[in-house]
């Protein structure tokens, strides 16, 4: 078995039409798109890194290129999962194609707009100033429903796609479920904290009227490094950020464990992968839930109480027990297996092999 992701090989039943193609993987292959927005924020995040050393301005403590940061390495992330994902479809390819390209347009106008906000040194989001660039950066917020809607398409899409492998399928359907959830926890945001209307001087020194703001409790709060999540309060971008990101971690999990494969041959069966994965996935929306009460409650992600330990450790204990679980369940069979291989070597009749038939020799 190769050492990378497998895709299904389309048989005559396939959509594709018949002859065995075998479904190309490689980058070429991946939505072009929504690579092009990727390496866009890639390159957007790069700039803001020099923009902390070179640019000394600051909204409410914070410099203004750390925001054009986070959202750029943010997107560029999720926009490179979303290429690969695209890249695995087996039906209504080119309905994929046209969901991701919309998919990065709008990702593009969203955090364009939070750049341009930043190079102004102004506010981007709550900010409720009318006239000039705040008309064009609230105008791109409001494509934000259409983006969740676009990525729940998504996510219902691949409901009804063949993926052959269990684990790429596993990665697939989790990754695109955590991802819808932490798209509405960023709706939870604005309704959690609760409206509240305030002036906050901007970068440039100008009074700006803000309406609404990231923390519970503390709508403007004090910010952790980098992240800028609340220390003095709930914070919704925290849930936010686990369910977006999490099917980053799925991917990774299901690339290093392909590699590891080659030297691990309980990994070669892809029910063990995949059963791990949803270990995995499991934690993940363990997590999401925990820190999403944790914020709805105004408790800062910093601060956690021993309902929130509780969430977190079992969370943990859900994960290290089902990745325990799937290592010992396929070890078993591989002993098992070696087993009925030595029994063939001395005459027994051959017994029928199954999960490891792609296991290497």
């Amino acid at each position: 078995m190769s050492n990378t992701l497998q895709t299904p090989v389309n048989d005559s039943r396939s959509p594709a039409g018949a002859g065995g193609t075998h479904r190309d993987t490689t980058p070429s292959r991946w939505h072009r798109p929504l690579m092009g927005a990727g390496y866009a924020f890639t390159a957007l995040a790069l700039v803001s890194v020099v923009g902390l050393f070179v640019d000394d301005r600051a909204i409410l403590g914070e410099n203004v290129w750390i925001k054009p940061l986070k959202f750029g390495f943010a997107f560029a992330a999720y926009c490179f999962s979303l290429a690969w994902l695209l890249g695995h479809l087996t039906r209504l390819r080119r309905f994929g194609w046209w969901t991701g390209t919309v998919f990065a347009a709008i990702s593009v106008l969203e955090v364009g707009a939070i750049a341009a906000a930043a190079a102004a040194g102004t506010f981007s989001h709550f900010n409720t100033t009318e006239g000039g660039l705040n008309d064009l950066v609230q105008a791109a917020f409001q494509l934000i429903p259409l983006m969740m809607t676009v990525n729940l398409v998504i996510a219902v899409m691949v409901l009804f796609q063949k993926f052959g492998d269990r684990a790429v399928t596993a990665v697939v359907r989790w990754g695109l479920f955590l991802s819808t959830l932490g798209m509405v926890a960023a709706f939870g945001i604005v309704t959690a904290g609760g409206q509240g209307e305030r002036v906050q001087t901007d970068a440039n020194g100008d009074e700006v009227l803000l309406n609404a703001g990231h923390g519970v409790g503390d709508l403007d709060g004090g910010g952790m490094f980098l992240t800028g999540w609340s220390t003095t309060g709930g914070d919704m971008r925290v849930p936010h950020f686990i369910g977006l990101h999490g099917i980053q971690v799925l991917i990774i999990a299901a690339f290093a464990m392909s590699a590891l494969a080659v030297r691990h041959a309980w990994l070669c069966d892809d029910r063990t992968r995949a059963r791990i994965v949803h270990s995995l996935a499991l934690g993940t929306l363990g997590l999401f839930a925990t820190t999403s009460m944790q914020a709805l409650r105004g408790q800062s992600f910093v601060h956690p109480d021993a309902v929130t330990l509780a969430g977190f450790s079992a969370s943990a204990a859900i994960t290290i027990a089902g990745i325990a679980w799937a290592a010992a369940v396929a070890k078993a069979e591989a002993r098992k297996e070696s087993g009925t291989e030595s029994g063939l070597e001395s005459g027994d009749a051959e017994p029928v092999l199954t999960g490891f038939a792609n296991t290497p020799r």
